[in-house]
C-alpha cells in the first residue's frame, strides 16, 4: 500500500458511504446501492493502473484499449467511468443504472453481477434513492482510491466484508443469512486445510466468506507468493443479489472463484456430463438452519444425494449435510444450529446411518451469540470420506463453548479471537482428550447413545472456581460458634472484675 490506507481508515470511510443514506433508504437496502459502487470505483481505479502500465500517455493507451479489450482485466465503456459518473448533473440513478447494465454488455463475467441493481427504483412514485442522496454517495466514495497501487486487495477485500457484516448486524435474520462471521469462516477454512491445487465447494455460499477464508488458510499456510497450485473455489448461491455480492467479493479479493446460480437442492449447478454430481476435494458451508423442505422433492432426487435418508419437512439440516458428502472427496465443514446433533426421529436415524459409515470426524460446540442472526450457539460438524489411521472408527468433540472473547465492536455479541480458534485447530490436528476442552469417543460407543452427537454429553468444561464442602463449611461454623461462646465467657469475667456485672 504506497499511501498507507489502514483496516480501520478503510472502515470509517465506508461506514461514512452508508451512514449518508441512513434514513432515506431502509438499511437492509444500504448493500444493494452501496457495494456495487464501491465495486464500481474498484474497478475505474484497477483500470487507470492499467492504462498507466500500457503507455505513459493516457491517450496512447485508451487507443490501444480500446481496440483490444483484452489488454486489461475489465473494460470500462466511456459512460461507466468514474469521472462521467461525477460530473453527472441530472438523472444520476438512471445514468448509474444505465452505465451498470453498458458495463455488463462488455464484460461477460460482470454478467448478472453489476447490472442488477436499478438506482432509479421507485415505491408508490417516491425514489428509493434520491439523486441528491446517490451524489453524496459518490462524493464520499471518490474521497479514496482502490487502485492496484494504493491499496492491497486482500486489505479492501477484508473491509468489504467489514461492510457486509455491518449490513447483518441487526438487520434482522434475512440479512444475516448472506454473511458468515469472519472468525467463523476463518476456523471453517483452517479446518478444511486446503493443499494445491485442491478443490472446494461451497453449495450455500451467500457473499463468499467461507470460500474466500478457505483460500487465505491455503496462503496463511503456503505464502502468498507460493508456486504451487492455488486452490480452486466453487460456490452455488440462490439469492441472485447475494450471488452478485459473491462474485464482487471474489474479484475485490483478486480471487478467481466459479459461483453460480441457482437452487442447490432442486437443481444442482455442478454435475458432470453424464448428469451425475460433480466431485470436490473439500466442501463447507453455513446454510440456513432449519430449513423447511418439501420431503417428496428429495424423494425424487436423481443424484443420490440422500441415500440415509429423508429429513422431516421442519428442517433440511441433514439433506445440506447428505448433499455436502456426496460432493465431496476428502473433509467437509458445516456449521449448523446444535439441535442437529441430537434431534431424533427422521434426523436421528440418519444421523445414526452416517456415524455407522464412519463418516463424523469432529463434532464443536461453539460459543453462543457468535452470529448476526441468531443468539444460538452454533455447532461446527467434520465429515471425512478420507480418515486418517488415528481418527477411523472414532470422533472427536471439541467443547469450544469458552473459547470466545467479548466482540471488539458490537457489545450484544462475542467473538473468536486468533488464540481461540488456534486452540480449536490444534485440538483438531491432535485428535487427543484433552481435559475440559474434548474427548475422543468410538463410533460404537457414540451409535449405543442413540447416535446423540450433542457435545456435552461426552465434554464437560472444567469449572475454575473452587468446589465447595459443604461438611468443612459446617465444621468451620461449629467451630466459630465455639469460639464466640469461650469470648463471651472471657468478656463477663473481666465486666465482673470491673463492677459492672454482679
Amino acid at each position: 500500500m504506497q499511501n498507507g490506507e489502514t483496516y480501520r481508515s478503510l472502515e470509517s470511510w465506508l461506514w461514512e458511504a452508508a451512514c449518508s443514506i441512513r434514513g432515506e433508504v431502509e438499511a437492509p437496502k444500504y448493500k444493494d446501492f452501496i457495494i456495487p459502487l464501491v465495486f464500481l470505483k474498484r474497478l475505474n481505479d484497477v483500470f487507470d493502473d492499467e492504462l498507466l502500465n500500457i503507455s505513459e500517455s493516457r491517450d496512447v493507451s485508451l487507443a490501444m484499449v480500446n481496440a483490444d479489450h483484452k489488454l486489461v482485466r475489465f473494460y470500462l465503456p466511456e459512460k461507466t467511468r468514474w469521472k462521467n459518473l461525477m460530473d453527472q448533473k441530472d438523472s444520476l440513478g438512471e445514468f448509474i443504472t444505465t452505465a451498470m447494465r453498458d458495463l455488463a454488455r462488455e464484460n461477460n463475467r460482470l454478467q448478472g453481477v453489476v447490472d442488477l441493481q436499478d438506482f432509479n427504483e421507485a415505491t408508490g412514485g417516491t425514489r428509493t434513492i434520491s439523486d441528491a442522496s446517490l451524489k453524496k454517495l459518490l462524493e464520499i466514495l471518490n474521497q479514496k482510491k482502490l487502485g492496484l497501487n494504493d491499496i492491497d486487495a486482500d486489505l479492501l477485500g477484508n473491509a468489504y466484508e467489514y461492510l457486509l457484516g455491518k449490513f447483518s448486524e441487526g438487520s434482522g435474520k434475512s440479512a444475516g443469512e448472506f454473511y458468515t462471521p469472519r472468525e467463523v469462516a476463518e476456523l471453517m477454512g483452517r479446518i478444511l486445510s486446503p493443499g494445491p491445487g485442491e478443490s472446494i465447494y461451497d453449495p450455500a455460499c451467500g457473499s463468499g466468506g467461507l470460500l474466500i477464508r478457505t483460500y487465505g488458510a491455503f496462503v496463511g499456510k503456503y505464502g502468498s507468493d507460493s508456486t504451487l497450485d492455488l486452490p480452486k473455489l466453487h460456490g452455488q448461491e440462490i439469492n441472485r443479489l447475494t450471488y452478485a455480492m459473491a462474485r464482487m467479493n471474489a474479484i475485490i479479493h483478486d480471487i478467481d472463484a466459479d459461483i453460480r446460480i441457482g437452487d442447490t437442492m432442486e437443481r444442482p449447478a455442478y454435475t458432470n456430463p453424464d448428469g451425475s454430481l460433480m466431485i470436490f476435494d473439500k466442501v463447507t458451508a453455513n446454510p440456513m438452519w432449519n430449513q423447511n423442505f418439501d420431503p417428496e422433492s428429495l424423494e425424487k432426487d436423481h443424484y443420490n444425494r440422500f441415500r440415509f435418508g429423508i429429513p422431516p419437512k421442519s428442517s433440511g439440516d441433514w439433506a445440506w449435510i447428505q448433499h455436502m458428502i456426496a460432493s465431496s472427496r476428502k473433509r467437509v465443514a458445516v456449521v449448523l444450529d446444535q439441535g442437529a446433533l441430537f434431534r431424533g426421529n427422521r434426523e436421528g436415524a440418519i444421523r445414526k446411518k452416517i456415524i455407522e459409515q464412519d463418516l463424523v470426524e469432529c463434532v464443536i460446540s461453539l460459543p453462543e451469540k457468535l452470529f448476526y442472526n441468531t443468539g444460538a450457539p452454533g455447532a461446527i460438524l467434520v465429515f471425512n470420506r478420507a480418515k486418517s489411521e488415528k481418527s477411523k472408527n472414532r470422533i472427536l468433540f471439541i467443547n469450544a463453548s469458552n473459547q470466545f472473547g467479548k466482540h471488539k465492536e458490537i457489545r450484544k455479541l462475542n467473538q473468536l479471537y486468533p488464540e481461540h480458534i488456534d486452540n480449536i485447530v490444534n485440538a483438531l490436528e491432535s485428535f487427543e482428550t484433552i481435559e475440559g476442552l474434548t474427548t475422543v469417543r468410538s463410533s460404537e460407543e457414540i451409535l449405543k447413545q442413540d447416535g446423540n452427537l450433542n457435545v456435552t454429553l461426552y465434554v464437560s468444561q472444567i469449572n475454575d472456581e473452587e468446589q465447595i464442602d459443604i461438611r468443612n463449611v459446617l465444621s468451620e461454623i461449629s467451630d466459630t460458634d465455639l469460639q464466640l461462646k469461650d469470648i463471651d465467657k472471657k468478656l463477663d469475667s473481666y465486666l465482673k472484675e470491673l463492677g459492672y456485672l454482679d
